[in-house]
C-alpha cells in the first residue's frame, strides 16, 4: 500500500479537502485505484451533535456513519463509498486504547485496506487529509504517529503534500513565501518532511517564487505547484495535471512504468461547460443556517449537478426561514420584505433539513407560496414533514396540525416520533445510512391527506414509514424522507435535484423522456421502486424522477 498524506498550513480553511480530493482524482485517472482517509483531531467521537455553524455539514455515509464534509468531497470526487472508518478522530482512539500513536497507525492500516470502489482486494493508494492547520495543539499525537508512520512503511510508500498560503501584498503586490517558509519549518521540526508543496494563491506563482520555495523549504522545484483560484472546484484536477503533479508523486512512490497517463477528457468537458453556463435557474433555499453555506454543502454541489446536467448555471438565493415569519415582520420588517422578495424571484424553492422549531414556521409558509403558486419544491427531510403540516393545515382545515417533536400536545400529530426516536438522549437515537428516518407521517392520517390530493408515493420496506410525497397536480412539489443530496455525483446528478432543476427550467417533460435523457445521468437510478406497497416499474426501464427512492439515491439523517 502506498499514502499521500496531505496537511496544512499558514491558516485555515485553504482547501486541503479539495486538494487530497483532486490528487485521488489524478491518481485515479492515472490507473490506480484510490481509497482516503480524513483524520479530525477534534474530541467528539463523530461530527453528529456538532453545530452547523462550528463545523459546517454533518456528511452522512453509507454506514451511517456522521463524518467531516470532506468525505462528502472524497465520495463525489472518487465516486467510492467510504465507512464511519473512514473519518479518525481524537475521541474513536481514545476510546480504543491509550497507545495512541499506535492505534492512529493500526486504524490507517486496517482501514487503508478495505475496498470502498466496489472491486475486490485493497486500492493501490490511500490519500490521507490530516484536518486543522499545522501547529494546532489537538494534532500533536496525529503528527507524531505519521511522523512514525512514514518511517514504519518505508521510503518510496509514503509521500507528503504540504497545502499552504503565499498570499500577495496589495501595498506591494508581492507573492510572499515567509508563511510558507515558517510553516514548512513548524513541519519539519515535528517530524514530517514534505515531499510536494501546493501552494493556494490568487494567481500562479512566478517562477522566481517557485526558486526561492525550493531554496528555503528544501523541496525540488518540479514538486512545487500552485492551486490558484479557479472558476469551480472542477479545476484543480487540471490544474495538477497541467503541472505534471501525477509524475511528482509517481517518482517519490516509485510508481514509474505502474501509472497511466491521466485520461481527465470528461472531467475537462465538465468543467469547461460548467464555466460556459449562462442561461441562470434561481433557487432559494430555505433554512436555519442560511449565514453558512458549508452547512447545506451537499445539497448545493446536488444543485450544481443538476444544473449543470440541464445546461444552466445556478444561482442560490439563502432565505432566512425565520425571516418568512410574522413576528420578523413586527420586530425587523426590512429583513421580512427582503426575504419575502427573494422567496417571489425564484424559479424553484428548497427546504432543506434541521434540527430544532427555529424558522419551522417560516419554512412551512415557503411550502405554502410554493405550492400555492406553482413553484417547483423540493423538501427534504424535515422539508418534507413541513410540506405535509402545511396541506393538512391549509387544504384539510387543520389549524393545530404539527408534528410531535415541535407540539407534542398537537390535536392533530402529522409528524411523529418512530419508536426508535429519542426526545430526551442527544446522539445514537438516529437511524442514520442507506435505510430509514426517525419521524413519519402518521399512518392514522395518511388515507385523510391522500383523500385530499397529497400522494405518498413511496414507502419504506415495512409499509408504514412515508418515504415520499408528491401533489400529482403541481408542475413538481415533492418532499423526501431521506437525503438525496449525499449521493448525487458529479456527471450522475441526483433524481430528484435534476426534478427541481429541470421543472424550474420549465423542462421536466423533456428529461423525463428517455430519449432525450443522457444515460450517465441516469445509469446509477434503481429500475424500480416501493410505491404504495408495490412494486412500480419506472417507464422504458428509465427510474422516473419522481419515484426514486432512497435505497440507491438518498441517505437518511436530518
Amino acid at each position: 500500500m502506498k499514502y499521500v498524506l496531505v496537511t496544512g498550513g499558514v491558516v485555515s480553511r485553504l482547501g486541503k479537502g479539495v486538494t487530497a480530493s483532486s490528487i485521488g482524482v489524478l491518481l485515479k485517472a492515472c490507473g490506480l485505484r484510490v481509497t482516503s482517509i480524513k483524520i479530525d483531531p477534534y474530541l467528539n467521537t463523530d461530527a453528529g451533535t456538532m453545530s452547523p455553524f462550528e463545523h459546517g455539514e454533518v456528511f452522512v455515509l453509507d454506514d451511517g456513519g456522521e463524518v467531516d464534509l470532506d468525505l462528502g468531497n472524497y465520495e463525489r470526487f472518487l465516486d467510492i463509498k467510504l465507512t464511519r472508518d473512514n473519518n479518525i478522530t481524537t475521541g474513536k482512539i481514545y476510546q480504543v486504547v491509550p497507545h495512541i500513536t499506535d492505534a492512529i497507525q493500526e486504524w490507517i492500516e486496517r482501514v487503508a485496506a478495505i475496498p470502498v470502489d466496489g472491486e475486490e482486494g485493497p486500492a493501490d493508494i490511500c490519500v490521507i487529509e490530516l484536518g486543522g492547520t499545522i501547529g494546532d495543539i489537538e494534532s500533536a499525537p496525529f503528527i507524531e504517529a505519521l511522523g512514525q508512520f512514514s518511517y514504519r512503511v518505508g521510503t518510496g510508500n509514503f509521500c507528503l503534500v504540504h497545502v499552504s498560503l503565499v498570499p500577495v501584498l496589495n501595498v506591494v503586490g508581492e507573492q510572499k513565501t515567509k508563511p510558507t517558509q515558517h510553516s514548512v519549518r513548524g513541519l519539519r521540526g515535528l517530524g514530517l518532511i514534505p515531499d510536494i508543496l501546493a501552494c493556494r494563491s490568487t494567481k500562479a506563482l512566478e517562477e522566481n517564487v517557485k526558486e526561492k520555495l525550493a531554496q528555503f523549504c528544501h523541496v525540488p522545484l518540479e514538486s512545487i505547484f500552485t492551486l490558484y483560484d479557479v472558476p469551480n472546484i472542477w479545476h484543480i484536477p487540471l490544474l495538477l495535471k497541467d503541472q505534471k503533479a501525477h509524475l511528482a508523486i509517481s517518482k517519490v512512490l516509485n510508481l514509474a512504468g505502474i501509472v497511466k497517463e491521466p485520461s481527465l477528457e470528461e472531467w475537462t468537458s465538465r468543467a469547461e461547460l460548467c464555466d460556459n453556463l449562462h442561461v441562470p435557474v434561481r433557487i432559494a433555499v430555505v433554512g436555519k443556517y442560511t449565514g453558512l453555506s458549508d452547512a447545506y454543502l451537499s445539497i448545493l454541489k446536488a444543485l450544481l449537478h443538476a444544473s449543470v446536467a440541464c445546461r444552466k448555471k445556478l444561482v442560490v438565493d439563502w432565505v432566512p426561514a425565520c425571516d418568512l415569519e410574522k413576528e420578523t415582520e413586527k420586530e425587523n420588517p426590512n429583513a421580512y420584505k427582503a426575504a419575502w422578495k427573494l422567496l417571489k424571484g425564484v424559479d424553484g424553492v428548497l427546504v432543506p433539513g434541521g434540527f430544532g422549531d427555529r424558522g419551522v414556521e417560516g419554512k412551512i409558509l415557503a411550502a405554502k407560496y410554493a405550492r400555492e403558486n406553482k413553484i417547483p419544491f423540493l423538501g427534504i427531510c424535515l422539508g418534507m414533514q413541513v410540506a405535509v403540516i402545511e396541506f393538512a393545515r391549509s387544504v384539510l382545515s387543520l389549524l393545530d396540525a404539527n408534528s410531535t417533536e415541535f407540539k407534542p400536545d398537537t390535536k392533530h400529530p402529522c409528524i411523529v416520533f418512530m419508536p426508535e426516536g429519542s426526545r430526551t438522549h442527544m446522539g445514537g437515537t438516529m437511524r442514520l445510512g442507506s435505510r430509514k428516518s426517525i419521524f413519519t407521517v402518521n399512518p392514522d392520517m395518511v388515507e385523510r391527506l391522500e383523500k385530499a390530493g397529497l400522494s405518498f408515493a413511496a414507502k419504506d420496506e415495512t409499509g408504514k414509514r412515508m418515504e415520499i410525497v408528491e401533489l400529482p397536480n403541481h408542475p413538481f412539489f415533492i418532499g423526501a424522507q431521506f437525503h438525496p443530496e449525499y449521493k448525487s455525483r458529479p456527471g450522475k446528478a441526483s433524481p430528484l435535484f435534476l426534478g427541481l432543476i429541470a421543472a424550474s427550467c420549465g423542462e421536466l417533460d423533456t428529461v423525463m423522456n428517455p430519449a432525450s435523457v443522457h444515460q450517465h445521468l441516469i445509469s446509477n437510478c434503481p429500475k424500480s421502486v416501493f410505491v404504495n406497497g408495490t412494486s412500480k416499474k419506472a417507464p422504458n426501464g428509465m427510474a422516473d424522477v419522481r419515484y426514486n427512492n432512497g435505497y440507491c439515491n438518498g441517505l437518511h439523517s436530518r
